[in-house]
C-alpha cells in the first residue's frame, strides 16, 4: 500500500463536479483507492466522497493498494491538481 497526503485548496471544498472527475479516474484502476478524511471511503464512490464534507484547508490522505497502485495514486494526484481541488501536503 502507498499513500499521499493532500490539503483541499478549492474554495468550495469537495463538490460534485470535481468529485465525479476523481471517481472517473479511480474506476480506471484495479487497485483499491481510499480517501481518508473523517472516515476511510472508496474513491470509486462519489456519494461516499461527498459525505466526508471536505472543506477548504482540510487535510486528507489518498491510499492505493493493488497491482497498479503507483499509477493509480499518481493519476489521482494529477486529477486533484488539474481540477484545482488540492495540493500535496
Amino acid at each position: 500500500m502507498i499513500e499521499r497526503s493532500f490539503r483541499m485548496t478549492d474554495p468550495q471544498g469537495m463538490h460534485a463536479r470535481p468529485a465525479s472527475a476523481v471517481v472517473k479516474v479511480a474506476k480506471g484502476f484495479s487497485s483499491d483507492l481510499t480517501l481518508v478524511a473523517e472516515d476511510a471511503v472508496s474513491l470509486k464512490n462519489m456519494m461516499k466522497i461527498l459525505s466526508q464534507g471536505i472543506q477548504p484547508g482540510t487535510a486528507f490522505t489518498v491510499q492505493a493498494s493493488g497491482e497498479d497502485e503507483a499509477a493509480a495514486i499518481q493519476a489521482i494526484a494529477d486529477v486533484l491538481k488539474n481540477e484545482g481541488l488540492a495540493e500535496e501536503a
